[in-house]
């Protein structure tokens, strides 16, 4: 079992929980960062902290804000971290417009923060780094699959935000000799994404529509295609970076296409209903094909106004050097994520009865 000490930025989102509890089973002493006013997933955070016993690790939580250079520095001098990893971000992308300069202090500046911080206290040759960068820095690709030197055309202020803590991490590593990897994750989802992405709005309303409790499912473009992958492989091979002699940069990906539609009618066929789909266009609907009832329809408000071009990823440098592999199919993670939401909805059921 490892006596390391980790640090990790956004522990109460998605990727930090995951990771949090793979660092614990690996008997990690995991501190984790927490903005005040985070609460989106305080539920998923409270029953981690809840299995921490269980757990041959140990889990302690911070307040602080990667748009804070006291309050990062304060808690990388207390923590004094073996390996630290940058998941925290403001990653909804209808906040991105809205939210421009919260979203460059957090996702851009907050990395910068962060390298700087562990360089004034002497940590620059201790810590080793991981810095979560994400697909769309690729943007506007015109080859497919993309691989670790393909070249960049962000298009958005999320992934321009990215795209500088990227080559900062770069910048770090090259001129002042700091482990830092740079993990360019394609789209990774599981029971814990949060209700604005796609995939968990689309399960979601699948279980309240199986439910009674929902009419329809609206939704922009069904054809945009994504490399979804499962969250628990992704923090796998953000450990496995870590652990290497040499830091460097890698695509964690599924190397594999699929449409919003096929993800609406599989996630529809784990509660027994085929889609029928009929129309095309803005006027397309799906159908439950054993009733009848409209049960999707198309939405121009959810278009984006920058759709990034299809996005697959080649993660071959990470299975050759890190002994890296996706293991969980989509159909297995759409399985597991509507199974919860149906769980979710099933419990709510019975406090609401109790209550």
């Amino acid at each position: 079992m490892s006596s390391k000490t980790a640090l990790i930025t956004g522990i109460s989102g998605q990727d930090g929980i995951y990771l949090a509890r793979h660092l614990m089973a690996l008997g990690y002493r995991v501190h984790g960062l927490k903005r005040d006013g985070s609460v989106d997933r305080a539920s998923q955070l409270a029953a981690l902290v809840d299995e921490a016993g269980s757990l041959p690790g140990e889990l302690a939580i911070h307040s602080g804000d990667l748009a804070d250079t006291d309050s990062i520095e304060s808690v990388i001098e207390a923590v004094q971290p073996d390996e630290m990893y940058n998941l925290g971000a403001q990653s909804q992308m209808e906040c991105t417009l809205e939210q421009s300069e919260y979203t460059a202090e957090t996702n851009g500046l907050g990395a910068l923060r962060l390298l700087d911080g562990l360089r004034k206290l002497g940590l620059e040759h201790k810590t080793r780094y991981f810095q979560a960068c994400s697909a769309e820095l690729f943007g506007k690709a015109d080859v497919s699959p993309q691989t670790e030197e393909t070249g960049f055309h962000p298009r958005s202020v999320y992934s321009v935000a990215k795209l500088f803590a990227y080559w900062l991490g770069r910048n770090y590593r090259e001129t002042m000799g700091m482990y830092v990897c740079n993990g360019i994750l394609y789209n990774h989802e599981s029971p814990l994404r949060g209700e604005a992405f796609v995939t968990r709005k689309i399960t979601r309303a699948v279980a309240a529509i199986a439910a009674g409790q929902q009419d329809r499912l609206e939704l922009g473009n069904l054809d945009t295609p994504r490399d979804w992958g499962y969250a628990g492989d992704f923090v796998r091979g953000m450990h496995l970076m870590l652990q290497q002699d040499q830091s460097d940069d890698y695509i964690l990906a599924t190397g594999r296409l699929h449409t919003v539609r096929q993800f609406v009618e599989k996630a529809f066929g784990c509660t027994g209903c085929r889609i029928d789909w009929k129309g095309s266009g803005l006027e397309e609907v799906g159908y439950d094909a054993a009733t009848g009832k409209q049960v999707v329809r198309v939405n121009p408000d959810f278009y984006r106004p920058s759709e990034p071009h299809p996005l697959c990823g080649d993660a071959s440098k990470a299975k050759a050097r890190l002994g890296w592999e996706h293991q969980t199919t989509l159909d297995e993670l759409i399985s597991t994520m509507v199974k919860a939401d149906v769980a979710a909805l099933a419990r709510a059921g019975a406090a609401r009865r109790i209550a």
